[in-house]
């Protein structure tokens, strides 16, 4: 479903992501795992249309996103590492929105509606404004949201961040069941060892740029001789998960402005 081959992105003098190459198998829940700033969220704005490679080849599903961008806007769902919600508009309002967007027609939209909103538990709630709504209840609308074009895959950049592990556990439910029934392709970047080994069926560990290593939490242990999936990431990287240095978080903040500009 998804083929990267030797991508390369750099921003001026800095390179966020170093000449990595992977693939995603159609129906598998992949996992990005890396410290910030090692190249996660850019990699996925490539892969979502909202950046083009320096350099390499990208494709989903056979369309390349720099050149058939509507094609494979279709593709796929979003769910943002950041709120995307409006926060004025009813949670009916706002998943009847992304439907017009993605020009669902209206009988079908009011049926998706509805079932996505009973999938993560909202349909009570669907007439109230999204500015009441806590963490958890945005999170899961955020996911209703995404499902909604019945899209072939589901992009999660940092989803469970600032989420408590009750919520988590229960977003985790709600895609693994997505996942399942509908053979939807799901790739996640995440910094949470546990998300990766307990979710993902294959993982990328991502570092400086660089795919250190690829495979599943089994073979990434058996690979570095350890008992989990932390011994073993610590063995390919040589550091802690949340340890980053101070020159590359602030070449990745002058990116976020450059990005939101």
């Amino acid at each position: 479903m998804i083929k990267v081959k030797n991508l390369t992105k750099k921003f001026g003098d800095f390179t966020a992501v170093d000449d990595i190459s992977f693939e995603v198998g159609t129906g598998e829940i992949f996992g990005f795992l890396g410290p910030n700033g090692a190249g996660k969220s850019t990699t996925i704005k490539i892969l979502t249309t909202l950046l083009h490679p320096t350099k390499g080849t990208v494709t989903l599903n056979g369309h390349d996103p720099a050149r058939e961008p509507n094609v494979v806007r279709n593709l796929f769902g979003i769910i943002f590492q950041d709120p995307s919600l409006d926060d004025e508009l009813t949670a009916w309002e706002n998943i009847e929105f992304h439907g017009v967007l993605y020009n669902v027609p209206k009988k079908i939209r009011r049926e998706r509606n509805e079932q996505l909103l009973k999938f993560v538990d909202l349909w009570d709630r669907k007439d109230s404004l999204v500015k009441e709504f806590s963490g958890g209840m945005r999170r899961r609308l955020e996911i209703a949201r995404g499902l909604l074009h019945h899209p072939k895959i589901i992009f999660l950049d940092e989803p469970t961040l600032g989420l408590d592990p009750q919520t988590r556990n229960h977003m985790w439910t709600y895609l693994k069941e997505i996942n399942k029934n509908e053979g939807t392709t799901i790739f996640f970047s995440t910094h949470y060892m546990e998300e990766a080994e307990n979710v993902a069926q294959k993982i990328a560990i991502i570092d400086h740029g660089k795919i250190i290593q690829t495979g599943t939490a089994e073979q990434l242990k058996i690979k570095t001789n350890t008992k989990s999936l932390e011994e073993a990431f610590l063995a390919l990287t040589g550091k802690g998960i949340r340890e980053e240095s101070a020159q590359p978080m602030e070449q990745m903040r002058m990116m976020r402005r450059r990005w939101h500009k």
